[in-house]
């Protein structure tokens, strides 16, 4: 709890029996509670996270896989079935290990102080980000920020960066059903903020990176670019 503000972890994890438990240790003690959801891993990912021995994780699994902003969405539920107060704070962690978990508490303040609806990692802005962050990562994360920002019609720095803190109110007023649940999840969830009219808030992050291949692929970028042109799109006939 930080400020009265009770703090839920999401971790969505696929295939990260390496490193998903070193993420459930390092879990700040301010923490509450902590999902953590096995998307349809072909390791031992939920194993290893039902053996945390940390009395605040639970383990929710798909049956299939879904995506990663599909695992997001089934821990944001989990989350509001819980209850609790507006202002509490539903963090998510990725299971890859990818979040440094000493900016959880920066994260969660503006919206444990009810300044933000959403606050958002900020890696672009840390002194090692040239040295740490691989170019091409960089060069993307730069262009797709600047087109979210144009389609949402907000300043958006880091549009891709996936340690980000939402209010229980907020997260009780997305469309989770609709919001796209694979690579540009991000992207599609910034705009239906933007359409709501949430504050959304950009808070510096260390960028982590231990020689882990990305994910994401040439097609990824496409269906990134469709959804920020949808996002365009729905604000100019708003």
């Amino acid at each position: 709890m930080l400020e009265g503000a009770k703090i839920v972890v999401v971790v969505p994890a696929f295939n990260e029996e390496q490193r998903v438990g070193t993420v459930l240790e390092t879990v700040p003690s301010l923490v509450d509670e902590v999902i953590v959801v096995d998307d349809a891993s072909h390791d031992r990912t939920a194993s290893i996270a039902r053996a945390s021995g940390d009395s605040r994780v639970s383990v929710l699994v798909h049956g299939a896989n879904r995506g990663v902003g599909a695992a997001i969405v089934t821990g944001y539920r989990e989350a509001l079935s819980r209850g609790g107060r507006a202002r509490d704070a539903f963090v998510v962690m990725a299971g890859d290990g990818q979040m440094d978990p000493a900016d959880l508490p920066a994260l969660v303040r503006p919206i444990a102080r009810g300044e933000a609806d959403y606050a958002k990692g900020n890696r672009f802005v840390h002194r090692d980000v040239s040295r740490v962050m691989p170019p091409a990562r960089r060069l993307g994360g730069e262009v797709f920020s600047r087109l979210t920002s144009i389609a949402i019609g907000q300043p958006v720095s880091d549009s891709q960066c996936g340690y980000t803190a939402i209010a229980r109110a907020a997260c009780a007023h997305l469309d989770l059903d609709g919001l796209w649940p694979r690579y540009g999840y991000p992207n599609d969830l910034l705009a239906q903020l933007a359409a709501l009219r949430m504050t959304i808030r950009e808070v510096p992050v260390r960028p982590v990176y231990a020689g882990e291949r990305s994910g994401l692929r040439l097609w990824h970028l496409g269906r990134i670019a469709q959804l920020v042109g949808r996002a365009w799109v729905r604000r100019v006939t708003a």
